[in-house]
């Protein structure tokens, strides 16, 4: 029997400068930090947040994104791993505005795309991560098919 899952619970991305990549993700998403190790924290509590390796984790919607600082490697979507990540939207509108938002911060993006299923927008964070935004089509069907 398989595992019955549901969503994701949390994703975390190696990224080699963490203040540079928190800049960056907090300014452009504005996302609520979930979890972060204190300034001031004392042992126990350094030892308890240890899993942040030195990173931060934020709120987003019902899961976690979480950046966490490795050395200087740089990301490609042609290794085995990750592809990219996708953010949703709600609507074609959505995608607009982000381009603006995206253009005002001088961060380079494709321009949104009509893939049939929905649209997309796609850029890049500091480290090179292939980032895209995703408003589905209201009248597109989209089949999933379980093996």
């Amino acid at each position: 029997m398989p595992i019955p899952t549901s969503s994701f619970a949390h994703i975390r991305l190696t990224v080699t400068d963490i203040d540079r990549s928190r800049s960056f993700y907090e300014d452009v998403f504005g996302l609520p930090i979930a979890i972060e190790l204190p300034e001031n924290a004392d042992g126990a509590t350094q030892e308890q947040l240890g899993f942040l390796y030195g990173g931060v984790i934020y709120k987003l919607g019902n899961s976690l994104l979480g950046l966490r600082p490795v050395g200087a490697d740089r990301f490609a979507e042609d290794r085995t791993g990750l592809d990219h990540v996708s953010f949703a939207v709600d609507s074609l509108s959505d995608l607009d505005a982000a381009a603006l938002v995206l253009d005002e911060r001088g961060i380079a993006h494709s321009g949104v795309k009509d893939i049939g299923a929905g649209h997309i927008l796609e850029f890049r964070d500091p480290d090179n991560i292939a980032l895209e935004l995703f408003a589905p089509n209201p009248r597109a069907r989209m089949t999933v098919r379980a093996n």
